[in-house]
């Protein structure tokens, strides 16, 4: 077999490290275009895919990722069969890091194209949450080599991992707290039944698709998991498979969850702000980032978007991070109602951001792997992150220099009642937190290209432009 560093030495092409469970083919990048290997081994699902209407039925519906079949060079040659290039999704976000209702989207998609495949003589034959994208706003299935040709009897093999992936995450969030979508950062294949099973409460056995796709499951598992079972066959019929599939439909639709009690959630409710600095604010970030036009722009203290969306304005794909999956929910939430198209809302704690995880740390990049951005937004963030957690001003200035060529970021200084509170209940071991040390400490890495007082404030707003030396 070819490594995928003999691959790029023969070809320039290089296999992504997330790409190689799968011997129907794999995703490499060449020449920074990204393109999908079909191997010969998935000829046969390939053209029923295509040749059943399935595909472009998926694609219409805004459930499949499109490709176009290109006349490019194989990075295997001898398992080649075919090359397709698919639309790239503009930021690649995992599980961990979605809200409740974008969980809940993304199984419900699942679940949908499942049941297309079907009526067309196919099945999906992997369920995992990593196969999901937020794309134009939507959930979309991005790996087209998931689908097989449909035997009639056979049971659904991605049954297991489903219910690992989607369901047992969103029962944990729904039922007992909101942060356990956090065990999808230790368990890269799902949330494993039997624990799901014990940490849920005893009234989730009165559900009906909890008990049976949870609690039974779960009991199912131990049960055979040291015994030899042979595969049976004939034994689940296509109309059963549909029943599977609209049980698990129904489970998930029932499970809700509604974003109170968590830290930041009302956050411009409860601010120092007053209308003139909002707005002064808000126009700031929208003429800065229409002057700079980025691309892509990440939103590091998101909150529910609101500045996101100024951002976004400009034409730019914007990430907008928050650590709370309140304001994260309600972000969503604004995106699907108002059908907004270049705005993904994701969870993230930037003092511990999602790191590299799975085989070899190579399976789902870190955020910093996934940067850098064109241009960062850090709002009412540095006294967080240098007061609360104790960063050096320094490192915070080497950290966001990392992360974009332009930052526009608000100081907040001491004076300020939000900086009051943060300081009410501990020692001022900060002298360095001034205006001149900010300015110091961000001026090793970046150069300052304006600087505005924002009204009704005494916080002021910066744009600079990382140094390359920096």
């Amino acid at each position: 077999m070819t490594t995928p560093m003999a691959n790029q030495a023969n070809s320039g092409s290089r296999q992504l490290s997330a790409s190689f469970r799968d011997p129907s083919g794999f995703l490499f990048t060449r020449n920074g275009i990204l393109y999908r290997q079909i191997n010969r081994a998935y000829a046969e699902d390939y053209a029923r895919l295509m040749d059943s209407g399935l595909y472009e039925k998926l694609v219409k519906a805004n459930l499949l990722i499109p490709h176009v079949e290109v006349d490019q060079a194989p990075a295997e040659k001898e398992a080649a069969f075919k090359v397709v290039q698919p639309e790239r999704a503009p930021f690649i976000s995992y599980p961990y890091e979605w809200s409740f209702s974008q969980l809940k989207d993304a199984a419900l998609a699942t679940l949908s194209i499942h049941k297309r495949a079907l009526k067309l003589g196919m099945s999906l034959k992997d369920a995992s949450a990593y196969n999901i994208q937020f794309v134009r706003g939507k959930a979309m299935l991005i790996d087209t080599l998931s689908f097989e040709i449909y035997k009639e009897g056979e049971p659904w093999i991605a049954y297991k991992q489903f219910c690992q992936h989607f369901l047992a995450p969103l029962a944990l969030m729904s039922y007992r707290d909101i942060r356990l979508n956090q065990l999808l950062r230790i368990y890269i294949d799902g949330v494993p039944l039997d624990l799901a099973s014990a940490l849920l409460p005893f009234r989730t056995k009165l559900n009906f698709g909890l008990l049976t796709h949870i609690h039974v499951h779960a009991d199912s598992q131990k049960r055979y998991s040291n015994k030899v079972v042979e595969p049976r066959k004939g034994v689940m019929s296509q109309q059963a498979m549909i029943g599977l599939i609209e049980s698990l439909e129904a489970a998930i639709r029932k499970l809700s969850w509604t974003p109170a009690g968590t830290e930041w959630g009302a956050y411009y409710e409860a601010t120092n702000y007053s209308d003139a600095a909002f707005e002064h604010k808000k126009q700031l970030v929208r003429e800065w980032t229409a002057e700079k036009k980025p691309n892509l722009v990440w939103d590091l203290g998101g909150n529910t978007g609101i500045f996101s969306r100024e951002a976004a304005s400009s034409g730019a794909f914007t990430v907008s991070f928050d650590i709370d999956p309140a304001a994260v929910e309600q972000n969503f939430q604004v995106v699907k109602k108002n059908k907004e198209q270049n705005l993904l809302p994701l969870v993230l704690d930037l003092t511990n951001p999602s790191p590299a995880i799975g085989w070899d740390l190579t399976e789902r990049d870190s955020f910093g792997q996934r940067g850098p951005a064109d241009m960062a937004l850090a709002l009412a963030v540095i006294h967080h992150l240098a007061i609360s957690n104790n960063v050096p001003l320094s490192q915070l200035a080497q950290f966001f220099a990392a992360r974009a060529k332009w930052l526009i970021i608000e100081f907040v200084p001491k004076s300020d009642s939000q900086v009051k509170r943060l300081l009410a209940s501990r020692k001022d071991i900060f002298p360095s937190y001034t205006k001149d040390g900010f300015e110091e400490a961000f001026k090793r890495y970046f150069k300052i290209l304006k600087v505005e007082a924002v009204r009704d404030s005494e916080r002021h707003l910066y744009l600079m432009e990382t140094l390359h030396n920096g």
